[in-house]
């Protein structure tokens, strides 16, 4: 029975814009130019800035999450992919704790859930474009101002919510969340590999610069660097200043890029790539042809990165809620049962908001594990309180995210007898290989998600050339686009057999 939420959400989901699902089986080539275009769209927001606003005026709200969240600082893309994740948060809390009763087997209820999902996301553009405007996100605002921002920024949100949609419904590849994502971070990770608009101000012990300079003056991209060094050691460039002893490199000032962020880098990318190829396979047999197998693969990483998108998404809410909540009730942190939430110091030179005290500062991403270190037993608590919250949550968000994305051991069992496959061995009922599959799905989500989380909670430590986390998604993301156009590529050429058997083999 529909639960009465969900039903008081219908009338808003009735008159919600949506993109119809394709009548038709769309090609490879038009979902490949969808795709592109959304991307092209994506990337033309995230650098059109708002009217009416300066972005260097403010608080930076979003700043330890804009990379995960595809924002980007006083553009329409302001808000990112927060409102979809957040909505997605809200509707898989609810349904996992029971306060709503959805039955995702029933296709109506699965519709209304997804439906009522894309209304909350609505409510909370519109809001937290609001919270922006009363936090005085882009300083103090004239009422006029203040409705022309909340309108750019909620018309973008609905644009975003709109083209995710898109994709979904099957008219791209892959998901719009993930290809924000992507976008966001492969941009990140090249900005910090070969950044030369930069230039580093520290300096080694003994280091004489060159000039006015008060550091090295190489670039800050790590990999622009150690060529901008290898040429001063041939003294090429040695106008800007002496060669570098390579030993700096390996962590430089602990917060540009460095060989450790490098080295971290590449360490995710090997061991998601790993991560990604462990699975338990389930024998089959097409029951039309009894000589035909085939297996059904439940990947280590069964629930992929939603568990991480979601754990972040979260964290960014506490962290923007606490901002506004600590600014208008408790600046200055002498309300104790607010502090435990966090208080904020605002930084002057970045408008950033820091958290120095509660809840926020230690779900606050590491900004170099150096840093930490230097903060003594503090640094040591940010690094266990955000390791251990980050795996109970990327656990638990998997456990859940298998009951109501239809890859439950109940859904898997009645589309691969919908496809005509049996186990051999068993007997052809949708119970018998329910339970079959009981033994493994649950499992492995479970320890995937927690691998999952131990992997983004080291990576975060570490530090990586962008996000820790944002890296883990990027390349899980990637290798998730190669096999679904692998996979694309091969239903294009044909054969009943072969699209049958597709995601099974």
């Amino acid at each position: 029975m529909t639960s009465r939420f969900l039903k008081a959400l219908s009338p808003f989901v009735r008159v919600m814009p949506e993109v119809k699902a394709p009548d038709r089986e769309v090609s490879f080539r038009e979902k490949f130019v969808w795709t592109g275009l959304i991307l092209i769209i994506f990337l033309i927001m995230s650098h059109m800035p708002l009217y009416g606003v300066d972005k260097n005026v403010g608080t930076d709200y979003l700043w330890a999450m804009r990379v995960i969240l595809a924002s980007t600082r006083g553009t329409l893309m302001e808000l990112g992919i927060g409102p979809i994740v957040t909505a997605g948060l809200v509707m898989q809390l609810l349904s996992g704790s029971k306060i709503i009763d959805v039955d995702f087997g029933d296709p109506d209820d699965r519709a209304l859930f997804t439906g009522g999902q894309k209304v909350i996301a609505m409510f909370m553009t519109a809001f937290q474009a609001i919270a922006y405007i009363v936090g005085q996100a882009y300083g103090a605002l004239t009422p006029n101002d203040a409705v022309v921002v909340f309108i750019q920024l909620f018309m973008s949100g609905v644009i975003v919510i709109m083209m995710d949609e898109l994709v979904q419904k099957g008219w791209g590849l892959g998901s719009g969340v993930s290809l924000f994502i992507m976008t966001n971070v492969a941009g990140q990770v090249v900005f910090n590999s070969l950044n030369v608009l930069d230039v580093e101000n520290a300096a080694p012990v003994g280091y004489v610069p060159v000039g006015s300079a008060t550091g090295t003056n190489l670039p800050k991209g790590i990999i622009a660097a150690l060529i901008g060094n290898l040429l001063r050691y041939f003294n090429i460039g040695t106008a800007q200043g002496n060669p570098v002893a390579w030993s700096w490199f390996l962590v430089r000032n602990g917060y540009d890029p460095s060989l450790l962020s490098l080295t971290v880098t590449f360490g995710i990318f090997f061991a998601v790539i790993w991560m990604e190829s462990v699975r338990v396979e389930i024998p089959l047999q097409y029951a039309k042809y009894r000589g035909m197998k085939a297996r059904y693969p439940i990947k280590l990483l069964y629930t992929s990165n939603i568990p991480v998108i979601l754990a972040q998404a979260l964290y960014a809410n506490i962290l923007f809620f606490g901002q506004i909540i600590s600014g208008a009730f408790n600046p200055n942190g002498d309300n104790p049962f607010l502090s435990w939430l966090g208080v904020f110091q605002r930084d002057p030179s970045s408008g950033r908001m820091i958290a120095i005290q509660g809840l926020a500062k230690y779900i606050t991403p590491p900004q170099g594990i150096f840093h930490l270190f230097n903060e003594g037993l503090e640094g040591w608590l940010h690094i266990f309180i955000y390791a251990s919250l980050m795996i109970l949550l990327c656990w638990g968000f998997s456990k859940i995210w298998v009951d109501i994305s239809g890859i439950a051991p109940r859904d898997v069992s009645r589309q691969l007898l919908d496809s005509g496959y049996i186990v051999p061995g068993f007997r052809t009922s949708e119970k018998v290989l329910e339970r079959l599959l009981e033994r493994y799905i649950p499992i492995v989500a479970g320890l995937g998600g927690l691998l999952i989380g131990v992997l983004a909670a080291i990576a975060d430590i570490l530090g990586a050339l962008a996000s820790g986390t944002g890296i883990l998604l990027m390349v899980s993301i990637i290798k998730q686009y190669y096999e679904q156009i692998a996979k694309e590529q091969l239903a294009g050429m044909g054969g009943e057999g072969v699209a049958g058997l597709l995601g099974i083999l």
